[in-house]
This record gives C-alpha cells, sequence and structure tokens, in this order.
C-alpha cells in the first residue's frame, strides 16, 4: 500500500505544480505527458480507485475519473472480465459512500463514469444497473442521486455521442423505452408529493383584496370545469430549500426525457398538470416580495430558485410543444396544457389595484418571460391549427391576452420576439384565407377588431409622439450583422406587421395610417411660416426648447409614416388597382406636393436653433418622401397604362411635378442622402413608368445638359452611374402602349448615341493623344480587374451585338495573355487582387462555353487546355480555395454545354440498339476533368465539397453521367470508395445527406456489381478490422434497392466500421483474436 500512499502524494504535488500559474508551459507538457503514459499503463485504474477513496484534491479526482472515462469509452473490450466486474461493484459503492461530501462537479462526473459503464454492459453483464438507479430515487435519503443518475442516464443512452455499434444504439433505446412509463410514473409522485405535502402544511393568509387571484369569467372559459379553475387558484406552497432542490432535478429529467420520448399515454393528465402547478412558480411575485421585505440574503436566493422551478417546467412544457407530431389520443392532452398555460398567461397580464401588467412582467424572470414567450410562439406555428377548431377554445381570448403580453414587455428583445408570433399568426390568417375563399369574410370577421387593435397599437409604437421614453433608447448609430441599426430593426419589424395587417384588412389599415400622416405632414407643411431672412441666408424662427424637441419628435415621426405608406404601396396595384384608386391618388397626389414642397424651400439647408438634431431629421424627412414616391412607382406605371387615355392631364401633371421635385437636388452640392433618393427616383420614373412625355419634359432636358457639359462639376460616382441610367433608359426602353412603329426609335438612337459620344468624350480624347509604346505592356492588377470586370459585363450583355470575329479577338488576346507564368504569378498571392483577375477571366470563360450554337466551339480545346495545363496544377495543391470554385465551375459548364464535344450519339445507333452507345471522343481531357472533381473530395474544404458534388449530380440528372460507359467502367467505383472514405473519417458531416445520396445514385447504375464486387473489395481494403467484423459488416448492408434503406445501410457500415476501429485500438497489444 505505501507504493499506492507514494502515487497518491506523488499525483498531488504533480497536480498543484501544473495548476500553479509560475509554472511554465514547457513544464506543463513535461507534466501531461507524464499523467498520459500513467493513464495508458494496464492497471493504473487500480491506482485510481485508490487515489478517489483517498484524497481530498480536487484535481486529482478529476484525473482519476477521466482515466476511467478513458478506460470505459476506448479500452473496455480489452478489460478482464473479473477487472470489469470489480470496477462495476466498487465505483457505485464509492459514490454511494461519499455523495454528500464529493464537490458536485466531481459527483457529476463520477455519475457520467457509472453511465458509461451501463451504456457498455447493461443489462448483460450490469443488469442491476436501472433498478439500482430506480431504488435511489425512491429511497428519501438518496432522491437527489438517483435523478442525477437518471438525467445522465437520460442524456448518455437515448442519443449516445461516443461510438457505438448501430445495433446497441438500438438495443439502448428500447430498453430505455421499456422503462419511460416506470420513471414518469416515479417523478409525478415525487413532484406531486412535495407540492401536497407543502400546500398542506403551509398556513398561508388568505389573499388580500388588491392580490385579485379570482380567475373570472375567462378562466372559466378555458377551462371549462371550475373545480380545475379552483385547484390553479390555490396558493403556491412555500417549499424547503432540499424539496425546492429535488423538484428541480426532478423537472430537468423530465425536460430531458421529453426532448427523445414520443408523445403518448405514459405522459398522464395528472403528471402534466403537476408541471403546471410549478408552472406557476415562475408567475409568483409573492416570493421576490417576501424575499425583499425580509432582506436577508438567504431569502432573496429563494425566491430565485422559486423563478427557477417556474422556468424548468416552462421547459418541459416546450418540449412537448415542439413535437409536430400529435397523436390523436394526445390531443386532448394538449387542448388541455393550452387552457392551463393560458390560464398563466392571464395571470401575468392582470391588472389590479397594486399593479400594472408591465410592472408585473419586470419582476419576473427575464428567463421566465422567454420560455414563455418561446411557449406562444411554438402555440401559434405548430398547433394553432390543430386547436383552432375546438369550439371550446377561446382564440380571440387568447389574442386578447397575447395583445397585452406583447405591448407590456419589460425589453425590447422582448417586444421584437412578440412582433414575430404575431408575424407567424397573420401568416397563418392569410394562406387559411387564401385556402378557403368562400367563407373569407367570416374569418376576417371573427378576428378584424384584434387586428385593427394590433394595427393602431403597432404605429402608435413607432411613434414619439405615444412612445418617446422607450425609442429614444434604441440604437441608431452600430450596425448589426444585417447591416442595420437597432432603431432600423425595430421599424422594419413593425412595419412588416403593418404590411401583414394591409394585406388582410386593406380600407381599415389605410383609414387608420393616412389620418396619422395627415397629421404629420400637416406640421412639416406649415413649418413655411416659420421661415425668416437673417443676414446669411434663411432661419427657422422656431426657438423655445420645448418647440424644438416637439417639433424632433414630429419629423421622426413623419419620417417613419412615409416609410410606412411606401411599405404598402404594393397592395394598390395589380387586380386591387381599381378598387382602391381612389385612395392610391390620394397618397401620391400628397408624395409629390411633399416632395416638390421640400425641394423649393430647402429646409434642410434652412439654419435653425437647433442644427445637430433638426437638420438631420429635415433632411432625413425629404429623403424619406422622395423614397415613399419612388415606392408608388409601379402604381404611376399601371396609372398610365390603364388610365391615362381618358385623363393624360392627370398623370403628365404627377411626373412633371415628381421632375421638378428631383431636378434641384441633382447637384454636387445636395446633401448626398437626397442626392441618392432623388437619382433612384429618376431611375424609377424611367426605368418602370417610362411615359412617352417623359424626353420633352423640360427638366429632363436640363438633366441631359447637366450630365453632357463637361464644364459642370461631375456628381459622385454613385449618382453618376444612376443618372446615365436614367437617361440612357429613357431613350433605350420601348414606350408602353404604343405599336413599333410609333417607338420613333431612329430618333431615339440618334439621342442615344450623342449621350455616349458625350459621356466617352475624354476617354476617346485619351487614345489619340496617348502614344503607347508597340510592346506588351504589364499592367497594374487593379487595372487589369477593372478591365477584366467591364469586359465580363459586356460578354454577359452584348455577345451578340459584338459579332464573332471581334469577340473571337478579344477571347484569343486573353487565352495569349494568360501565360502559365503570368497565372502563377497572380494566384499564388492568396486574396490579392491578381486572384480576383484570374477568376474574372475564368467568369468570362464561362459565359463563353455556355454560348449555344457553333460560333465559340473551336476555343473549346484552347480552354480546357488552359484549365487543366495550366491553370489547375497551380491550384491544385494549395489549401487557398481561391480561383478553385470559379475553375470548377467553367468545368462544369464546358461538360452541361457541350457534352457532345466528348459524347457523339449516333441517331442510327440508336434506332438499331434501342440505346444509345455513344462514341466517346476527345476522352483525356474528359478523363482529366473527371480527375480533378475526384482530387477535389480530398481536400478539407467544405463549400468546394458542396459545390463539384452538386455538379457530379446534375451532370448525372441531365446528362446521365454515371451511366456513360467510361465513368461506369474506370470511375464510378473509385468516387464511391472516395465518398465512403469521407464519411467514415468525419471531415464533412455537414454534408453526411447529399453524400449518402450520391453513393445510392452511383451504386443505382449498376447495383449486382456494387454488391457483389465492390463492397467486398472495399471490406477487404479496410485496416484496423479483421476478417470477422468484415464478414458482419457485409451481411448488414442489407441489399436494399430503395434510396431510405439504402442511405441507412450506407451510414450504418459507416458508423460499425468506427466503433469496430475502435474497439480493436482498445485491446492490449498481443490479443489473440479467435
Amino acid at each position: 500500500m505505501a507504493s499506492e500512499e507514494a502515487s497518491l502524494r506523488a499525483l498531488e504535488s504533480l497536480m498543484t505544480e501544473f495548476f500553479h500559474n509560475c509554472t511554465t508551459n514547457e513544464r506543463k507538457r513535461e507534466i501531461e505527458e507524464l499523467l498520459n503514459n500513467f493513464a495508458q499503463q494496464i492497471g493504473a485504474w487500480r491506482f485510481c480507485l485508490y487515489f478517489l477513496s483517498s484524497t481530498r484534491n480536487d484535481y486529482v479526482m478529476m484525473y482519476s475519473l477521466t482515466v476511467f472515462e478513458n478506460l470505459i469509452n476506448k479500452m473496455w473490450l480489452g478489460v478482464p472480465s473479473q477487472d470489469k466486474m470489480e470496477i462495476r461493484s466498487c465505483l457505485p459503492k464509492l459514490l454511494l459512500a461519499h455523495h454528500k461530501t464529493l464537490p458536485y462537479f466531481i459527483r457529476n462526473k463520477l455519475c457520467k463514469v457509472i453511465v458509461d459503464i451501463g451504456r457498455q454492459d447493461w443489462p448483460m453483464f450490469y443488469h442491476d444497473f436501472f433498478t439500482n438507479i430506480l431504488q435511489l430515487i425512491q429511497s428519501p435519503v438518496t432522491t437527489p442521486l438517483g435523478l442525477i443518475m437518471l438525467k445522465t442516464t437520460s442524456e448518455e443512452l437515448a442519443c449516445p455521442r461516443e461510438d457505438l455499434s448501430v445495433a446497441r444504439k438500438e438495443e439502448l433505446r428500447k430498453l430505455l423505452l421499456d422503462q419511460v412509463q416506470t420513471v414518469l410514473g416515479l417523478l409525478t409522485g415525487i413532484l406531486e408529493s412535495i407540492w401536497d405535502k407543502h400546500s398542506v402544511s403551509s398556513a398561508t393568509p388568505p389573499p388580500s383584496p388588491s392580490s385579485g387571484e379570482s380567475g373570472g369569467d375567462l378562466l372559466s372559459s378555458l377551462l371549462q370545469s371550475p373545480s380545475a379553475a379552483k385547484l390553479l387558484n390555490q396558493p403556491i406552497p412555500i417549499l424547503d430549500t432540499e424539496s425546492e432542490y429535488i423538484c428541480s432535478l426532478a423537472l430537468e429529467c423530465l425536460a430531458h426525457l421529453f426532448s427523445w420520448i414520443p408523445l403518448s399515454a405514459s405522459i398522464t393528465p395528472s403528471l402534466l398538470t403537476t408541471i403546471f402547478h410549478f408552472a406557476r412558480f415562475g408567475c409568483d411575485t409573492r416570493a421576490r416580495k417576501m424575499s425583499s421585505v425580509n432582506g436577508s440574503s438567504q431569502n432573496s436566493v429563494l425566491g430565485q430558485e422559486r423563478g427557477r422551478l417556474g422556468i424548468l417546467a416552462m421547459s418541459c412544457i416546450n418540449e412537448l410543444m415542439s413535437k409536430n407530431c400529435v397523436p390523436m389520443e394526445f390531443e386532448e392532452y394538449l387542448l388541455r396544457m393550452f387552457q392551463q398555460t393560458f390560464y398563466l398567461l392571464q395571470k401575468i397580464t392582470k391588472e389590479n389595484n397594486a399593479h400594472t401588467v408591465k410592472s408585473r412582467l419586470e419582476e419576473l424572470d427575464e428567463s421566465y418571460i422567454e420560455k414563455f414567450t418561446d411557449f406562444l410562439r411554438l402555440f401559434v406555428s405548430v398547433h394553432l391549427r390543430r386547436i383552432e377548431s375546438y369550439s371550446q377554445f377561446p382564440v380571440v381570448e387568447f389574442l386578447a391576452l397575447l395583445f397585452k403580453y406583447t405591448f407590456h414587455q419589460p425589453t425590447h428583445e422582448g417586444y421584437f420576439s412578440c412582433l414575430d408570433i404575431w408575424t407567424l399568426f397573420l401568416d397563418y390568417l392569410t394562406s387559411k384565407i387564401k385556402s378557403r375563399l368562400a367563407d373569407k369574410e367570416a374569418v376576417l370577421n371573427r378576428y378584424e377588431d384584434a387586428l385593427v387593435l394590433l394595427l393602431t397599437e403597432v404605429l402608435n409604437r413607432i411613434q414619439f409622439r405615444y412612445n418617446q421614453a422607450q425609442l429614444e433608447e434604441l440604437d441608431d448609430e452600430t450596425l448589426d450583422d444585417d447591416q442595420q441599426t437597432e432603431w432600423q430593426r425595430y421599424l422594419r419589424q413593425s412595419l412588416e406587421v403593418v404590411a401583414k395587417v394591409m394585406e388582410l384588412l386593406p380600407t381599415h389599415a389605410f383609414s387608420t395610417l393616412f389620418p396619422v400622416l395627415q397629421d404629420n405632414l400637416e406640421v412639416y407643411l406649415g413649418l413655411q411660416q416659420f421661415v425668416v431672412t437673417s443676414g446669411t441666408g434663411h432661419r427657422l424662427n422656431i426657438t423655445a426648447e420645448n418647440d424644438c424637441r416637439r417639433l424632433h419628435c414630429s419629423l421622426r415621426d413623419l419620417s417613419s409614416l412615409l416609410q410606412a405608406v411606401g411599405r404598402l404601396a404594393e397592395y394598390f396595384i395589380g387586380d386591387v388597382f381599381a378598387a382602391r384608386f381612389n385612395d392610391a391618388l390620394t397618397v401620391v397626389e400628397r408624395l409629390v406636393k411633399v416632395t416638390l414642397y421640400g425641394s423649393q424651400i430647402k429646409l434642410y439647408n434652412i439654419e435653425t436653433a437647433v442644427p445637430s438634431v433638426l437638420k438631420p431629421d429635415l433632411i432625413d424627412v425629404h429623403a424619406q418622401s422622395l423614397a415613399a414616391l419612388q415606392a408608388y412607382s409601379h402604381w404611376l406605371a399601371q396609372f398610365y397604362s390603364e388610365v391615362h387615355r381618358q385623363n393624360p392631364e392627370q398623370i403628365i401633371s404627377l411626373v412633371s411635378t415628381a421632375l421638378e421635385a428631383i431636378i434641384p437636388l441633382i447637384s454636387s452640392k445636395a446633401q448626398e442622402k437626397l442626392l441618392l433618393s432623388a437619382c433612384h427616383l429618376l431611375v424609377s420614373l424611367a426605368t418602370t413608368v417610362r411615359p412617352v412625355f417623359l424626353i420633352r419634359i423640360p427638366a429632363v432636358q436640363k438633366v441631359f445638359n447637366r450630365i453632357t457639359d463637361t464644364s459642370a462639376q461631375r456628381l459622385p460616382d454613385k449618382a453618376q452611374v444612376l443618372v446615365c441610367r436614367a437617361l440612357s433608359n429613357v431613350l433605350l426602353l420601348p414606350w408602353p402602349n404604343l405599336p413599333e412603329n410609333e417607338q420613333q426609335w431612329a430618333v431615339r438612337s440618334t439621342n442615344h448615341a450623342s449621350l455616349i459620344s458625350a459621356l466617352t468624350r475624354e476617354y476617346r480624347h485619351l487614345k489619340s493623344s496617348a502614344i503607347l509604346p508597340q510592346r506588351k505592356v504589364r499592367l497594374e492588377d487593379n487595372v487589369t480587374d477593372e478591365m477584366l470586370s467591364f469586359f465580363l459585363t459586356l460578354f454577359q450583355g452584348l455577345r451578340v451585338q459584338m459579332g464573332v470575329p471581334f469577340t473571337e479577338q478579344i477571347i484569343q488576346t486573353f487565352l495569349n495573355m494568360f501565360t502559365r507564368e503570368q497565372l502563377a504569378e497572380s494566384i499564388l498571392h492568396e486574396g490579392s487582387t491578381g486572384c480576383r483577375v484570374v477568376e474574372k477571366f475564368l467568369k468570362i470563360l464561362q459565359v463563353v462555353v455556355q454560348e449555344p450554337g457553333q460560333v465559340f466551339k473551336p476555343f473549346l480545346p484552347s480552354i480546357i487546355s488552359l484549365c487543366m495545363e495550366q491553370v489547375y496544377p497551380i491550384i491544385a495543391e494549395r489549401s487557398s480555395p481561391d480561383v478553385k470554385a470559379e475553375l470548377f465551375e467553367l468545368l462544369f459548364r464546358v461538360l452541361h454545354h457541350n457534352w457532345r464535344y466528348f459524347f457523339k450519339s449516333s441517331v442510327l445507333a440508336s434506332v438499331q440498339r434501342g440505346i444509345a452507345e455513344e462514341q466517346m471522343e476527345n476522352e483525356a481531357q474528359f478523363s482529366a476533368i473527371m480527375q480533378a472533381f475526384g482530387q477535389s473530395f480530398l481536400q478539407p474544404d467544405i463549400h468546394l465539397f458542396k459545390q463539384n458534388l452538386f455538379y457530379l449530380e446534375t451532370l448525372n440528372t441531365k446528362q446521365k453521367l454515371y451511366h456513360k460507359k467510361i465513368f461506369r467502367t474506370t470511375m464510378l467505383f473509385q468516387f464511391v470508395n472516395v465518398l465512403l472514405q469521407v464519411l467514415v473519417h468525419k471531415s464533412h458531416d455537414l454534408l453526411q445527406e447529399e453524400i449518402g445520396i450520391a453513393i445510392y445514385n452511383m451504386a443505382s447504375v449498376d447495383f449486382d456489381s456494387f454488391y457483389s464486387a465492390f463492397l467486398t473489395e472495399f471490406l477487404a481494403s479496410c485496416d484496423g478490422v479483421d476478417s470477422n467484423q468484415k464478414n458482419v459488416l457485409g451481411r448488414n448492408f442489407k441489399m436494399d434497392r430503395d434510396l431510405p434503406s439504402f442511405t441507412q445501410n450506407v451510414h450504418r457500415l459507416v458508423n460499425d466500421l468506427r466503433y469496430y476501429r475502435l474497439c480493436n485500438d482498445s485491446l492490449p497489444p498481443g490479443t489473440v483474436k479467435l
């Protein structure tokens, strides 16, 4: 024993040294190596058993348990059966003897190690494993320990993480399912007995009149029974610490069990009711009050613990709620669950003298509120369609509660989550109406009041007039991952709800929104009277602090409401154009008026009392009015095409006035936000509306002159491009409603030529004045990048117009330019502009090889040769993803669009034989391309793997790639082999499903060869497994020919192959296997 004692002391000092902050990394590595070597020794576990029972050093205990864990999970097969028996007997005894004194993390680790043994040996060699757990739970002294063991068993055995054979995984799940009823019965008993015991013994004072706990009519209608309502109204018992601990463990067990057991009769009504009793702990504010009144830290911890019971109970409920597959016999239980949860919802949204709803929600634990919101989301997204048909379930009353809950959320995140629930509900309602058009009115009438209330409240929430305190808390500067600020996200989510209500109730929505917009517009349009002339220019004569604050709020609200009006533009066009014409016309007239007013008065350039606040507000309002008008460009287009013949003056007036508002802003002096808004509106008028009279409007002529005048100051690039696009579209796009002979193409063509001439004047001037030396010039990479971008756009849009000779000349120039050396130099700088240049060039070639007809076919050999002999060798061995995706896309396009370059199918042969046996051409190039695809599957880049697998599958779907003789006879099983090895090595686990399907598609070309030859060869080539194991693997792969069974067999083969290798690695060296 002295040696064990000495080893323990040595280990303790090593551990203390390892975790000391003065120990160097090198010394830590030495100690780690020493400890690993010790753990690998046969019999090291005996020392560890001694260490566990004789030390109080946490590090030593943790190390010893890790040695056991490694032994059980990696080496168990090679441990002599006598040793196994000893370990199975000693570890549970150790746990029983010390569980009360061990630190919780050591105790939990020891439980996990014992469960690991159960996972390997129960029931054959460790038959009392589960019985022991049930006995621990039933004995009051060890109940907590039993519950920890039960939860660990559920975690480790129901969905085992370590490698086990598929047969063992299935056996464990079946064994556990056999125990579910007993376990749920035990857990129900524990929770019920603790609740009942404390309900009876705790002398609770009667509720005071102000606490207002009575259920009311809604509760009776929800629960359909006064006794259930009475039961749920009982005061919540006050539990001692031990009871709370046991209840929390029991609820944790239930939550995990519910995550994998199917919904069935084992989940009894009494269990559900008990869970709901505990869910009430989360919405009980008395515990918190009590802790704050008594002030002691113990009481405050008690309050938190009680809240935690509520959170755990809601987790159990949500696990059940998230299951979409509900057996018929379980539907009634679900209904009861909803009724009970809505009782809780009513309880936490109840107003009384002492509490507003918001203050009540603020008192509850934030996690409880999150769980409750999750419940409501699951109810609406998964179960509403099922429950709505029950006449006894009051959906409208539920919506009233959800409304209160939403608009009293204490946090922004909570409010966002509730808006998501309303969005789900509105989507559900929209799709229900579309599928049942006959009773559309009845459905809408049922929900109309709720929807109008929702709309009004969401609109109020985005206005400073009603919600200033909250809105000022929102950040409008920091961008999130979606490139929007917190304020923009808030506004966007709110407007989505407004838009969805508009789709269902257009008239109500419009009549709610428009008057509010009108009020704020009056304030904005009335500012004109406060503009006075001062020495330096114009000034806004509003100076009182209170007035400036009110103006700021009104302008912010106007900006938001303009966005709302713009968001609704889509609900005035299409089939409903005529029905909603007058409303839309009113909106567009107001928007045209307000944009013109903004551009004429130029409020954004006027001096104000608080320029840092009011100037951005005035700029934003003007920009939003332009953007809102732009949103109605599709409506204007429909107005122009349908109505303008009867009343052309109206549309001419609207478009001309809009242009008057735009033109003053197209200036290098305008603020960028206004300039870009004006340019975008101009592009929409020229592209979407494109009326015949547009070019004759003086304002448009002005813009033409401005852009073609070289002496005028150039606009910023973004704006310049937009204006040029608009002017070009005015001339190029056909006028609506006019026959071809009235389009005046000749005049427009001349005008367009002079526009282009004016825009390119300086560029063309360069050519004649510059004297370039007649030799190759190595251009800067970024210049080449821009030039290739230009050529790529040219090829994508105008390759037909460019003509064959010119196109050939460009392609040949590029092919000559990209020599092997040039390519290597460009590609070898990772992520550089050089790589981007090569990628653009490959993109141009992708466009070329996709072109139908024979024009560019002569280039195929040189394109393939460039890919396979020049680009591919440079990138093949590099780990960097640069250029690879583009190269493989080009190779895919070469095959996909030029299949006959490789496979010439003879019509005569197909007639004679009934199938086409193609003649193969350019075989060497085809094989090289396929080999490159195969090589790409051996590399770690998962994106490239996914892309290339998709390309092969597409070629098989469209061109029967896997069936071609050359592929079938020389490549098919090489690909299957590579894909299986990828699954075995778990290198691309995210793509398991896609790989399984691809293997099936390849194998299905010749199932007979797959089963008779390939599978045997594959198993024969597998190292790390013996011949008996190979036979078992072969036998377990059933000869199924349907996709689901086949892929299941593939995953079973891969799983069991890994498991056998693990087992064999765990055997001591020199083990003889029979």
